[in-house]
């Protein structure tokens, strides 16, 4: 496991950010529908990085008890603030304890983690609910696991070629775009193509290693990739449906721009492992 330096990282995300996360109106909608649809009256949940509490408020609409861990100090106490300001908030217990250690007084029936980045860099969902689960066999040994919310992570690359001008001034820097506007200074050479995907319920590793093939659907000069990391945040098996929600999609220039034509193929390959930084997304992409 990392070391206490670097897996704080993802934990200590700002105030205003959490604040801004409340006014994403596709994010909130989602992860009330998933909890809603996952837990079942009476049912007893855990959340690993609390935040404002406004996940534990949805579960504790049905679940009789949520247990709501924050590492952030801060944080901690804007939840208990909120949470006193709304129905059932008395439901939820917030745990000022670091999410890599504590483990619930009982067995739990779901778990809510939203430690998600783009890529699933920077943040440490992996490592997170992999200790977790490893913490939780051990104590509750012939317990079956929670169910995880989200339940799955999938994770697809596209070329693309970037406009990164900006007022005239050439910037080739990473980007975020919103995964759900138009972004008309990017033209899409490809579609995107799968290179990772995670079940939170089954064994899986921090690697996000890959080399493959990427189809090229349009003539241009592919000078980045976009990465798109979408989060099933419950699946109804009963009528073959998703509730998903995915992060901002991350452009990443290339340090070697390609010409391209419609019917080609790139190579592409990177190699990172789940909660690094940003910059170890370094792509190698030839024709």
């Amino acid at each position: 496991m990392a070391g206490n330096d670097t897996r704080e990282l993802g934990q200590f995300i700002p105030l205003h950010y959490h604040y801004n996360m409340l006014m994403d109106s596709v994010r909130m909608a989602g992860f009330r529908a998933a909890i809603d649809h996952v837990l079942k009256p009476g049912a007893t949940v855990l959340e690993l990085g609390g935040g404002t509490g406004v996940l534990s408020f949805f579960a504790a609409q049905k679940a009789k008890k949520v247990f709501c861990v924050e590492l952030n100090l801060d944080l901690v106490d804007e939840a208990r603030r909120l949470l006193r300001l709304n129905s059932n908030g008395d439901r939820v217990e917030v745990i000022h304890a670091d999410g890599f250690e504590y483990l619930p007084p009982e067995p739990v029936d779901a778990v809510i983690c939203e430690m998600l980045h783009v890529g699933l860099l920077r943040e440490k969902q992996l490592e997170m609910i992999d200790a977790f689960k490893k913490r939780y066999q051990q104590r509750f040994d012939g317990c079956p696991l929670p169910v995880f919310i989200p339940e799955a992570t999938l994770q697809a690359v596209q070329p693309v070629q970037q406009d990164f001008n900006y007022e005239g001034y050439y910037a080739p820097v990473v980007q975020f775009q919103h995964p759900y506007c138009e972004h008309p200074q990017t033209k899409v050479l490809g579609e995107p193509v799968v290179y990772h995907q995670v079940l939170y319920d089954q064994p899986f590793g921090y690697s996000c290693k890959w080399s493959g093939y990427v189809p090229i659907t349009a003539d241009g000069t592919v000078n980045a990739l976009r990465v798109i990391t979408r989060n099933f945040l419950a699946i109804a098996q009963e009528t073959q449906s998703v509730i998903d929600w995915h992060n901002q999609y991350m452009v990443q220039p290339l340090g070697r721009e390609v010409e391209v034509r419609a019917g080609q193929r790139l190579t592409v390959s990177f190699d990172y492992s789940a909660g690094e930084p940003l910059s170890a997304f370094c792509p190698v992409v030839v024709l």
